[in-house]
């Protein structure tokens, strides 16, 4: 029978004490002699060499530990925004999360980011103070900080003495000896029969009581929120003690057929790739062969892990419920489905969207090719790269989330292909959509063998509608297997439009078409789509969106006049501001390539005591001169000859 599971996920913003609270479980856990420092690059868990310099860390780690006879699968996460798309795609694995907050900063922007998309899922959460020992912490006010920012309020399991000195303590309120009135009545308030006999006197056994407690937190009912230092290792098995309670054991079962995702990919030296896998039905063995919905291929396990620090363990097998790397699955990325489609796989839910492209390029002429490949293996680690090699043009590109992102990104690439790679300046991502309703008209016909004829109606749609595409075609016309066609090919012929970005909120219709009964093949019909979209856009023209970011600035009532101003020259909008002891809050939305470097300005005006929280809220329409028009890459479906040609094959 296999030994009870928590499957769990660290986060919090950068430098709340993630990586020091899992080095303290691994020490407690039994893996480790003594606790890494991330502060002296001994953390297990930062072990690329980037994070070991910077002490920060830039990609998950997995790893397992033991504790009081139920093992804790561990994913502790990167806070910082660049590297959201790692947590975006954790977030689909654990059962529970503790979430992070330091005890001196308080909730910071990418906490709230974080717990919106904690509350999506629907994730127990384990709420977690840390560095109650430093100088500076104030729990009440982040106690404040969470109700106001977070709109939840979390249930105190615990009280502390002695904040902001060397030697706190902290004391647990939820015990068989002494429940303080106040978290009792929170308890028995959810349950009509507890409640009953509370009020009629009944002293309550605390078994009843704690179970109560522990199915309202397992059902987000509640939010337990408990105090330490990781530093110091106070409150550390207090909060693996929460994990076991209060976290969920995973569902799923072994006897049904195979269901799991590849939610990461590390290296090996010895074996290659290792695909790290949450099985949510069925189990993996070593040498069985797998399938791979998303790929449609087949691969085999050549080995079965368990990941702890700095080692591993061939397991033979993995079941329902639990966490593996598999070695073998060469072609297997991150997001991929394994054995069958299930509905208990949770879909991603995004925390921030890449607002930014960036050539790459080899600084050796030489290594281009190389280069080529491990972009393409990057990408396969973390697909909201969204990289994009054009060959024509022998450029590579891909979308990031910030500077830090993009000098990581060839930091790794230099340690770990030994590439010296160079990232040009980042360009904010816009995109187009038609200015006026017009029509599309493609007439492929020469160089027979071919024949598709259509046309399409093409009009702006609601800002954030995407693209709604319909057919008024009759099968009689267009046989409805080339209609397919041309729908399929809908989205990479509107990848870039006449000003070169991404065309969006549009509706497409096809209203007119002729196939040929000799003649037209299902192939016609793709090559022609993108010359009869690009036909339409000319005639309809269109219009630049660039990317809005909403903000919120918390900072001394004397700067407000500056930010103010500030805002305005970047084009930016803001609601009245919130005036409180002195300070204010001020709240609107600005574009982002006017405001990119403006965090950093703030945190000088203001000495580092401005708060400043970002998020991506929409596309609005800006001028050509406000946006950026660039040329096309590679060749366009209005150079009919040269497309034809290529698509065909002809060219090379």
């Amino acid at each position: 029978m296999q030994k009870p599971i928590r499957n769990i996920a660290i986060m919090a913003h950068a430098d709340a004490g993630k990586t020091t609270i899992t080095e303290q479980f691994l020490f407690l856990g039994g893996q480790t002699r003594q606790p890494g420092r991330v502060d002296q690059g001994t953390a297990q868990t930062d072990f690329l060499p980037v994070e070991q310099e910077r002490g920060i860390s830039v990609m998950s780690a997995h790893t397992s530990l033991q504790w009081k006879h139920t093992r804790i699968n561990l994913i502790d996460t990167p806070g910082h925004v660049d590297f959201s798309s790692d947590v975006e795609r954790i977030m689909r694995i654990p059962d529970g999360v503790i979430l992070v907050i330091s005890a001196v900063e308080g909730v910071q922007a990418h906490t709230e980011t974080l717990w919106r998309a904690l509350m999506e899922r629907q994730i127990p959460v384990i709420f977690f103070i840390n560095k109650i020992d430093r100088v500076g912490a104030d729990c009440d006010a982040v106690l404040k900080a969470i109700r106001k920012d977070l709109i939840i309020s979390p249930l105190a399991l615990q009280e502390i003495a002695g904040e902001g000195d060397p030697e706190p303590s902290v004391t647990s309120l939820w015990n068989p000896e002494n429940i303080p009135e106040q978290l009792l009545e929170h308890v028995v308030a959810t349950d009509e029969t507890l409640l009953g006999r509370f009020l009629d006197g009944t002293i309550l056994p605390f078994h009843e009581l704690d179970q109560q407690l522990i199915r309202l937190i397992r059902t987000c009912k509640f939010y337990p929120l408990l105090y330490g230092s990781a530093k110091l290792g106070l409150g550390m098995e207090e909060l693996l003690d929460a994990v076991i309670d209060y976290v969920p054991p995973p569902s799923g079962n072994a006897e049904n057929p195979l269901s799991a995702l590849i939610y990461g990919i590390s290296h090996d030296k010895i074996m290659g790739r290792i695909a790290h896998v949450r099985i949510f039905d069925g189990r993996i063995s070593s040498r069985e062969v797998v399938t791979n919905v998303t790929r449609q291929t087949e691969e085999k396990a050549t080995q079965v892990r368990r990941v702890f620090p700095g080692r591993f363990e061939d397991i033979g097998f993995v079941e329902a419920g639990d966490i593996a790397g598999i070695c073998g699955f060469a072609s297997g990325q991150v997001g991929d489905l394994l054995g069958h489609a299930n509905s208990a796989i949770p879909d991603i839910v995004r925390l921030r969207t890449p607002l930014l492209t960036v050539q790459v390029k080899a600084a050796n002429k030489k290594d281009y090719p190389a280069l080529v490949e491990a972009m393409m293996e990057l990408n396969s680690e973390d697909p909201a790269l969204d990289f994009e090699w054009l060959r024509e043009e022998a450029e590579m590109h891909v979308k990031i989330m910030g500077w830090i992102q993009m000098e990581v990104l060839e930091r790794i690439v230099l340690d770990r292909f030994g590439i010296v790679a160079k990232f040009e300046t980042p360009t904010v991502i816009y995109k187009e959509t038609p200015t006026i309703a017009a029509e599309g008209f493609v007439q492929y016909w020469m160089p027979k063998p071919c024949w598709a004829i259509m046309k399409f109606l093409i009009e702006p749609g609601e800002r954030g509608s995407g693209v709604v595409y319909t057919s008024k075609v009759q099968v009689n016309d267009v046989q409805q297997k080339y209609q397919n066609e041309a729908e399929r090919s809908i989205a990479g012929a509107l990848n870039q439009g006449i000003k070169g970005w991404e065309v969006t909120d549009l509706r497409i219709t096809l209203i007119e078409g002729e196939d040929h009964p000799m003649h037209s093949r299902a192939g016609d019909f793709a090559i022609a789509t993108p010359m009869g979209i690009m036909n339409g856009l000319v005639n309809t023209g269109t219009t630049l969106l660039e990317p809005m970011t909403s903000f919120s600035i918390n900072a001394s009532e004397e700067l407000l006049g500056a930010i103010v101003s500030d805002i305005t020259r970047m084009r930016g909008s803001f609601e009245s501001p919130e005036m409180d002891n002195g300070r204010f809050t001020l709240s609107g939305i600005v574009p982002l390539a006017t405001s990119l470097d403006f965090p950093v300005r703030l945190s000088s005006r203001s000495g580092g005591k401005a708060r400043i929280s970002t998020h991506f809220d929409s596309y609005r329409e800006c001028t050509d001169e406000q946006g950026v028009i660039r040329p096309f890459k590679g060749i366009s479906p209005l150079d009919t000859a040269k497309y034809i040609l290529k698509a065909r094959k002809a060219l090379q």
